[in-house]
């Protein structure tokens, strides 16, 4: 069989979740399945580290989809054509975007749909494409896949789907996230936070990841601090402007805010590791990676009651009203003074992290592939 996957966030250096999510579990597939053959459709030149066994070919298609009408282009034209020049038998696609006239069955995964919910952090032309398309890219679908319960439930009740053609996939924790040794762990604190000890964000710097009432939440914990914890906040900030940075300005303890900006996989499972606790009270995620993160680097977590995060994290997590910035900073509190609990989420994380693994997800992934040809 000739499986085309839709590749073109595979991109070197610059891997996001849904990226991480293409490069963990397609590796494992195809070199489980090497009576196949895996066509990857990039946009650009790949790097060979993508190409992760013999039986993949790689092809790259014209435009760069770098904007709604170059998406347009590529998923509408040029990948259709690709697909029937290369006789394909199934297109995988894990990134949520489809060809609504495809010429072979679908598997569509598509991560959440924050947008459907939040609509502050993208480009009004962006905003308007997603708004319009996603919607058939889930109906016209063979089949669907996405990352948790919660998902499955969102896809099916916005966009009227049947909840038996949509598969749930959860994502893993790249293997950099472990706990490392106490040398280790003192060394990124002194490099970050001058030795003391931090809480960590991880993500893109946008609004639906709650920043503002993280930074209101922190200042109020730093109120009655007395153990100089401070918070690292890790991702680009793309979307700053606005209420995150007005949050940030109005702050009283701002100095004890420290900015580390984007990092690689490998330093940032050491900043995990080394973090008093991770600090990730979004106010909508369909899956919530950071949190499966912390569990693999033996760190506590604090996240919200809401949408996928309960459910990833099960009773692992401290878990607070997002909305809230003194629930959160009660949080703060336990989990910087109260060594017990934080043991406590520890030995509950390792426990939970067992129902989540790369391998899983290749797993689960692949018999989706399989359900969706049954459906041809």
């Amino acid at each position: 069989m000739r499986i085309a996957v839709n590749t073109r966030l595979l991109l070197e250096g610059r891997l996001d979740g849904i990226g991480w999510f293409e490069y963990e579990s397609l590796r494992r597939i195809v070199a489980a399945h090497p009576e196949h053959e895996f066509l990857f459709f990039f946009d650009r030149k790949p790097s060979r580290d993508f190409i992760f066994a013999d039986n993949v070919c790689p092809v790259v298609l014209f435009p760069p989809t770098r904007h709604p009408l170059l998406w347009h282009i590529y998923f509408e034209f040029s990948l259709p054509r690709a697909l029937r020049r290369h006789k394909a038998d199934l297109l995988v696609s894990p990134d949520g975007w489809i060809p609504l006239r495809s010429p072979v069955p679908v598997l569509n995964v598509i991560h959440d749909l924050n947008f459907e919910h939040f609509d502050d952090f993208m480009a009004p032309s962006h905003q308007r494409y997603f708004k319009f398309f996603f919607p058939r890219f889930a109906r016209n679908a063979s089949r669907l896949a996405t990352v948790s319960e919660f998902s499955k439930r969102d896809i099916a009740e916005t966009y009227g789907v049947l909840k038996d053609r949509i598969d749930v996939v959860y994502n893993g924790a790249h293997s950099m996230y472990r706990p490392y040794p106490s040398q280790v762990q003192a060394e990124i604190r002194n490099r970050y936070t001058g030795g003391c000890p931090y809480f960590i964000f991880v993500g893109t710097i946008l609004k639906r990841k709650n920043l503002d009432t993280l930074f209101a939440a922190f200042d109020l914990f730093k109120e009655t601090d007395t153990t100089g914890t401070k918070l690292l906040v890790v991702g680009s900030r793309k979307w700053w402007k606005g209420d995150i940075e007005n949050a940030y300005l109005a702050m009283h303890h701002k100095s004890d805010v420290v900015f580390a900006g984007r990092v690689d996989a490998a330093l940032l499972g050491k900043m995990m590791s080394a973090a008093t606790a991770l600090a990730y009270v979004s106010y909508f995620e369909g899956f919530g990676i950071p949190i499966m993160e912390a569990f693999y680097a033996e760190t506590p977590v604090l996240t919200s009651n809401v949408t996928s995060m309960p459910e990833v994290s099960g009773d692992a997590a401290l878990q607070v009203n997002p909305y809230s910035a003194t629930d959160i900073a009660e949080a703060l509190q336990k989990l910087a003074t109260d060594h017990s609990l934080r043991s406590d989420l520890v030995e509950k994380g390792r426990l939970q992290r067992q129902k989540f693994s790369w391998d899983q997800t290749a797993s689960l992934l692949w018999q989706s592939i399989i359900k969706t040809i049954g459906e041809k």
